[in-house]
């Protein structure tokens, strides 16, 4: 779930890292401290006019660091407002009702409908109409056909998504304690503690490359100049913090599809042997296959991803399918990485 949208940040910031690369070698041949020779100078004419062409070395450093920071930021910004436009879009299937959406969502929808009233003329809200803008509210006060809730009522922010904010967008659209589960998150807290060394929090990190791009989007002068190493580090967080908010939307869905029926709960990993990407399942009554897919979670931990099922093995005998007729230990192997304890949801 949100695959798509983890897909793209991966890409951009993998874009990111190159040029990141790319430049930091390009200084060290345009910097070096030996002078190359005269064949080499001859041999190497139009490398030699782009030498003649490049700034200082401390102002390609600064370059670097206010274009980096400043697309990492997009990349994060862009990825949280597309995140929740498509939660938004599922909420219709799973709240089929508008009158039994959360007080905050209505309450959150309904001014956000009329700002945007309001400010329809500005180029921002160039893309929408009068009709698209009233047409979800209007359906669903009415109940006269299936709502529709425009991201752009929940959009309207002004300031940057550090901690707060970004908690209350999520939790206008429905989602609380959003960061306390990006604070539990496997991948956060790995990244907190290996890369850098349990010096910062995740609230810290994402302050840092806040600042940076502020320093940089305003023209302040940059006197802290990042390195290879940071720069790429800031990256890998901005996947990392988008990795972790994508899995908890998926909870949500899950969750709550889970209270009306469209999801259900199946089992638990009793056992996981990493090495093979296997374990043993308890599961409960159910028709399983190979190729069938399921969701891991574990919200203590904030875990919830999708899985296939690779493989099934039944008293150590491989199935290509199996019907559970009363809870029993099964063997799985996923196309992911699990640990013991997580639970297994299937979509009905």
């Amino acid at each position: 779930m949100f695959d798509e949208l983890l897909k793209i940040v991966s890409v951009n910031i993998s874009t990111v890292h190159k040029i990141i690369n790319t430049n930091d070698r390009l200084r060290e041949i345009v910097f070096r401290k030996d002078t190359p020779t005269q064949q080499e100078s001859d041999e190497n004419t139009q490398f030699t006019k782009l030498i003649e062409g490049v700034p200082s070395e401390q102002e390609w450093l600064v370059y670097d660091r206010c274009a980096v920071v400043t697309r990492l930021y997009a990349i994060y910004e862009r990825f949280v407002e597309d995140l929740i436009a498509e939660w938004l879009e599922l909420l219709p299937d799973i709240v089929t009702k508008y009158s039994d959406l959360e007080k905050s969502i209505k309450d959150t929808h309904q001014i956000g409908v009329g700002r945007l009233l309001l400010d329809l003329k500005k180029k921002r809200f160039e893309h929408l109409s009068i009709n698209e803008v009233i047409q979800g509210l209007f359906d669903g006060v009415t109940a006269q056909g299936k709502y529709k809730l425009i991201p752009d009522a929940f959009l309207l922010h002004e300031q940057n998504l550090r901690r707060e904010v970004l908690e209350k967008l999520f939790a206008d659209a429905g989602i609380s304690n959003a960061w306390d589960w990006v604070n539990k998150h496997r991948t956060v807290k790995q990244f907190i503690e290996e890369v850098l060394g349990s010096q910062n929090t995740a609230e810290g990190e994402l302050n840092e490359l806040i600042t940076y791009r502020n320093d940089a989007a305003h023209g302040a002068i940059v006197d802290d100049i990042l390195g290879t190493k940071e720069l790429l580090e800031l990256g890998d967080f901005v996947e990392t913090l988008c990795q972790s908010l994508a899995e908890l939307v998926t909870f949500q869905v899950i969750s709550r599809q889970t209270a009306i029926g469209k999801a259900k709960e199946i089992g638990q990993v009793t056992e996981w042997f990493k090495k093979s990407r296997a374990g043993v399942a308890k599961v409960k009554k159910i028709n399983l296959s190979v190729d069938k897919k399921v969701f891991l979670v574990n919200e203590a931990s904030s875990y919830c991803r999708l899985a296939t099922i690779e493989s099934i093995m039944i008293n150590d005998i491989s199935k290509e399918q199996v019907v559970i007729t009363h809870e029993q230990e099964v063997g799985l192997k996923f196309d992911i990485d699990a640990k013991k304890g997580l639970s297994l949801y299937v979509v009905e």
